[in-house]
Order: C-alpha cells, then sequence, then structure tokens
C-alpha cells in the first residue's frame, strides 16, 4: 500500500473525532453551566521522542508511518459562561471558574457540576435529574431557612477533572479538592450560568473539520486512481 495513505486516513479518523467533539459542543449551547472541549493533535514522532527521553526503545518503522497525526488530548475550556438572573430562588450560579456544586449521582457517587437550575423534590435540594445536592459535609440539603449557606462548593483545577456524562465530572485526584467550608460571596441566588460555547466559532471549526476530512479523502481517492492506473500499464507491459 501506498504508504502516503496512513497519514491522510488517520487525519481522516482525526477529524471524525473532532466533529463529534464539536457536534456536543453545539448540542450543548443552552445547557447551563456546559464547558465546552477541545482536541490537541500532534503526530507519532512526538511519542517516538517522548519515549526516548524516558528511556524507552521504541520501534522506528520509517519517517513517513512515524509523521502519522494523531489526537494528542482532550480539554477543557474553563472560562466562566455568562450569568443570567432568573430570579428563580432554586437557582444558583458559582462566581469562581474553579468552582463546584457537589452532586450525589444515582450510582451513590459524588460527582461535580456548575448547573445550578436546582429544584424541590419532597423537601430536599436536587438537580435536575433528580440527584441529592449536597452540603460540605456530603449530605443532602432540606429546604428550609438558611439553606443557601448549607450548599456544599468545592474547588479544584479542570486539568484535575474527567467528564462524566455531558455536565458532570469526576475528580482524578481526591487530594486536589478543596472543599469551601463557607460559600459566602461564592453563590449567586437567582441566577444561573449560562454555557461558555460560542456557538459561531463552534460552526466555524465544524465546517474546517469537513473539509479537512473531504479534502483527505480526495487525497486518498486520487492515490488510489494513480495507483489503478500503474497497475494496468504494469499488467498491459507483461503480456
Amino acid at each position: 500500500m501506498n504508504q502516503g495513505v496512513y497519514p491522510l486516513a488517520a487525519s481522516m479518523i482525526n477529524q471524525i473525532n473532532r466533529l463529534d467533539q464539536i457536534s456536543n459542543n453545539l448540542a450543548n449551547t443552552n445547557t447551563y453551566g456546559f464547558k465546552q472541549e477541545g482536541t490537541t493533535e500532534t503526530t507519532f514522532n512526538y511519542y517516538l521522542k517522548r519515549a526516548q527521553e524516558s528511556n524507552e526503545n521504541p520501534t522506528k518503522v520509517n519517517v513517513v508511518t512515524n509523521n502519522i497525526p494523531k489526537i494528542d488530548s482532550r480539554y477543557i475550556n474553563g472560562e466562566m459562561g455568562p450569568i443570567i438572573m432568573t430570579g428563580n430562588n432554586l437557582d444558583f450560579a458559582l462566581n469562581d471558574p474553579d468552582t463546584f456544586f457537589k452532586i450525589q449521582n444515582e450510582k451513590g457517587d459524588i460527582v461535580y457540576t456548575r448547573d445550578g437550575a436546582f429544584k424541590n423534590l419532597d423537601g430536599f435540594l436536587v438537580d435536575s435529574n433528580g440527584n441529592n445536592v449536597l452540603n460540605q459535609d456530603n449530605e443532602p440539603i432540606v429546604i428550609e431557612d438558611g439553606f443557601v449557606a448549607q450548599i456544599g462548593v468545592t474547588r479544584t483545577p479542570y486539568t484535575n477533572l474527567d467528564k462524566i456524562g455531558n455536565n458532570t465530572y469526576m475528580p482524578k485526584n481526591q487530594n486536589e479538592l478543596e472543599v469551601i467550608e463557607n460559600n459566602d460571596n461564592m453563590i449567586v441566588q437567582g441566577a444561573v450560568e449560562s454555557s461558555n460555547v460560542n456557538s459561531v466559532s463552534a460552526m466555524v471549526e465544524l465546517i474546517d473539520a469537513h473539509r479537512r476530512f473531504d479534502q483527505s479523502q480526495r487525497a486518498m481517492k486520487s492515490i488510489d486512481e494513480i495507483n489503478a492506473g500503474l497497475i494496468d500499464k504494469i499488467g498491459g507491459n507483461t503480456r
């Protein structure tokens, strides 16, 4: 097989991954507290170099194959979205970009979110999925006088978080979680944080990913046509 096909095929796979990620961002444009994701791309040579620096002995196939593009990582854009006043006393927004509400999901795990559009379920404060919002001691919050002061707030960098579902996160390292003992001036009641997805920029990225995929696809088709022509020519000369 023509070695030029490898990087082209890898590029197409990368663009498919980009399309999935960008489409998910666009689908959550109106999701409260949602943070858009992005991807970074590098070549296989980068991994070979990193392995060599770690005193490993990677196998080098050839320069062409090692230049195959590869998705390096996914990252979360932690910029705050606009805070919108709703007037609903069960809506809350965090005014610090690296802070989160604590939620106990249906599996019993404690997860973190910036979606503060809460509700009243049988006297308890819950999220839009009916999961309990937790206080500083990881206990469900009863809606009564002064309940706002009980809402648990935790600080951690986005680099310490893995996305679980569409809008909640799980910490990679529990030691990097800082429990805020007093949430005064950290919560805005009667407001929600909007998604930080810029729909115009996301659409531009979506078009770019489509074009890159199409370019690689057309280049592979051209290589295939050249190979077919060469095979016909060689076959004709051997008769």
